[in-house]
């Protein structure tokens, strides 16, 4: 099995920098693993991506150097198992608010005797090896996400369990938690993601963040370890608009809409 290339970098003392992919679409994951990106999220959970498109799309991300990760619909043994056994080398698990969810995080990424994962790793076994079954406790990452208040008020149990790899945090829901919109730049809840940095810190756990391409260099400079730039569905939209906007018609020479 190949080493994960995440786990490289954050021995190096370097943060991952990464894409989230909400498209259904193996040529959108292809090309976004092109870029120079140490992983990508297939998300399943708020995307449209079911799991044979997940199949697909793990395939495509493995043209590229990328550490392929899927962020699951809910914590259960089934979603976990089903996109390890796929292919992926790190699970992201939404709304992990204890640390007894965290445990069970863990526990169904872990083969036996650490974890209750049941042995049928298809497609793993073809893409990783016939060593797979000894490695993938290693190299899998195990990473919930911390996104409400009752996370927050667990946050040191939650980190205490051990094989938690990343408290990722879910900006959007932790603002939103906070009474803020999401996209806040509060200085209450900034300070809130410092709290999360130095917790993790303590605890030896490596924080990571849904950021954006405006907020990333921040977020890295504050301490995070794996920061998410850039999500496919809005990229795509921002550079449409672009695109739209540098054509620049005047009003004489634009089309009529009755034309199209």
């Amino acid at each position: 099995m190949r080493p994960n290339p995440l786990r490289s970098k954050w021995a190096a003392g370097r943060p991952a920098l990464g894409s989230w992919v909400s498209i259904p679409s193996q040529l959108v994951a292809e090309a976004v693993a092109a870029n120079d990106l140490d992983y990508v999220v297939i998300d399943c959970q708020h995307g449209f991506i079911g799991f044979d498109d997940t199949v697909r799309m793990l395939a495509a991300l493995s043209t590229g150097e990328v550490t392929p990760i899927v962020r699951v619909p809910e914590l259960s043994t089934a979603n976990i198992s089903r996109v390890l056994d796929a292919g992926a080398m790190g699970v992201i698990i939404p709304m992990v608010n204890s640390a007894e969810e965290a445990a069970a995080a863990v526990s169904y990424t872990r083969f036996p005797p650490v974890g209750v994962r049941s042995i049928g790793a298809g497609r793993a076994l073809i893409t990783e090896g016939a060593d797979y079954y000894e490695r993938a406790n290693e190299e899998v990452a195990c990473i919930p996400m911390i996104e409400t208040m009752e996370a927050i008020g667990d946050l040191d149990n939650i980190l205490s369990v051990p094989g938690i790899d990343v408290a990722y945090v879910g900006p959007s829901d932790l603002a939103v938690a906070m009474g803020y919109k999401p996209g806040t730049s509060a200085q209450p809840f900034l300070d809130m993601l410092d709290h999360v940095v130095e917790a993790c810190n303590r605890h030896g756990v490596r924080p990571g963040i849904q950021a954006t391409p405006g907020t990333a260099a921040d977020r890295v400079a504050r301490g995070y370890q794996m920061v998410t730039m850039v999500v496919d569905l809005p990229a795509f939209r921002a550079a449409l608009a672009r695109g739209i906007a540098d054509a620049a018609f005047t009003d004489e020479q634009r089309p009529h809409p009755a034309l199209y």
